[in-house]
């Protein structure tokens, strides 16, 4: 497949997949999010990845959803439970992995940029990053996985009041808070993603001895009621 909405690389064990619609801040259409599937599709059965990185060209790693988009369900609803099917799908594709992902995120992530920020196992964000749910404040379902992933990974009260408030939090307040793995100066994304790597790259795929999924989701292990 040729693909126009993204990048596929791989070097050294390691796929990066980069969102590619910088003019749209990497919003999520419905054809990037097909060739993201086809992407992370062949990514997972290639024996020699060790890790996957995902990250957006241009100011941001992701906006969101394609709001041009859902304008249009808005004369035709029928449109809607398809595409949210569809983000769901790509996120478990993520999550099932047999290796880890790693978002590395700069300028936004907000509603289901954070969504697909949060199907990743790490992320490395820029301190000034701007990272937020935002779903309430368009008056959107946040059908990517929000309500679940959020409280996971900052706990109850804090995922309230970013669901229910749309508030923006900083790339050094979403580490705080345990949205993220490590904040840094933006000029310095590159580098700090190295050293996370570096040692990835000379290790078995974790996957084949624990799948990751029982990891993001603490409730396969009865770590959560």
């Amino acid at each position: 497949m040729e693909y126009t909405n993204i990048k596929l690389d791989k070097e050294n064990r390691v796929a990066t997949i980069r969102l590619n619609r910088p003019d749209a801040l990497n919003a999520l259409s419905s054809e990037l999010m097909t060739e993201l599937s086809v992407a992370l599709t062949d990514v997972a059965a290639d024996a020699s990845i060790k890790a996957l990185v995902v990250r957006g060209e241009g100011r941001a790693f992701c906006a969101g959803a394609d709001l041009a988009y859902f304008q249009t369900t808005l004369a035709n609803p029928a449109l809607l439970p398809p595409y949210l099917a569809q983000i769901n799908e790509i996120l478990g594709q993520i999550e099932k992995l047999p290796f880890p992902a790693i978002a590395v995120v700069h300028g936004f992530a907000l509603a289901g940029g954070l969504e697909l920020m949060m199907a990743c196992d790490m992320t490395i964000v820029a301190e000034d990053a701007r990272l937020g749910d935002q779903h309430v404040n368009f008056g959107l379902v946040p059908g990517g996985g929000s309500t679940q992933r959020l409280p996971r990974r900052v706990g109850l009260q804090r995922a309230m009041e970013l669901l229910t408030t749309g508030r923006w939090i900083s790339g050094s307040e979403g580490v705080e808070s345990g949205l993220a793995l490590r904040p840094v100066p933006a000029d310095n994304l590159d580098e700090e993603l190295e050293s996370l790597l570096n040692p990835l790259r000379i290790k078995s795929r974790p996957g084949l001895a624990l799948p990751l999924t029982h990891i993001s989701d603490p409730t396969r292990l009865g770590m959560m009621s």
